[in-house]
């Protein structure tokens, strides 16, 4: 079975709810919950005052969208393209384009686990980036920012750099 990726369907602006649900009908109704696994209207708690009174309510972080995790097929591009409320899929003509990693993990779709195969004081070589090749031993993790801290040496000194998880691998 091919991968599931997150794709960004425009739905008319106030219809978002309205559109996952009818998605969400019509993959049960159908059986299509390994082709269409998700869909979400992201939304963020925002402190509103208004009248000299604080209150918390959610709104949508991207009105007029709606991010729906899918196989890529006919019948899951017929299924949300034609779902009332939508207008299309975010993407150049009539082709979506999946979201990449660094974009779901930005818009907070998905809690990804890192499993760290480092530790502090291990060697690492940095695998791309404008330090690739270099080689430093890492001083700090820092699991919320999904980075370490290494030293490395430039120009004869060393310097402190932050590099992602994905950046680095370990020197065996």
């Amino acid at each position: 079975m091919a991968n599931a990726k997150w794709y960004v369907a425009h739905t008319y602006s106030g219809y978002e709810n309205k559109v996952m649900t009818d998605i969400q009908k019509t993959v049960e109704n159908r059986n299509m919950q390994d082709i269409i696994q998700e869909i979400r209207v992201p939304m963020e708690e925002v402190v509103e005052i208004k009248d000299n009174q604080k209150k918390v309510v959610e709104r949508k972080i991207y009105p007029g969208y709606v991010m729906v995790k899918m196989v890529m097929t006919d019948e899951s591009w017929y299924v949300v393209r034609n779902t009332r409320g939508v207008t299309g899929f975010v993407g150049p003509g009539s082709s979506p384009v999946p979201l990449s990693e660094a974009e779901v993990a930005n818009m907070g779709l998905e809690r990804v686990t890192v499993q760290l195969d480092f530790a502090v004081g291990d060697s690492i070589r940095v695998k791309y980036g404008p330090l690739e090749g270099f080689v430093g031993a890492i001083e700090e993790i820092m699991l919320d920012k999904k980075k370490v801290r290494t030293k490395v040496s430039m120009f004869g000194r060393d310097t402190d750099v932050e590099l992602e998880f994905n950046q680095i691998e370990a020197l065996v």
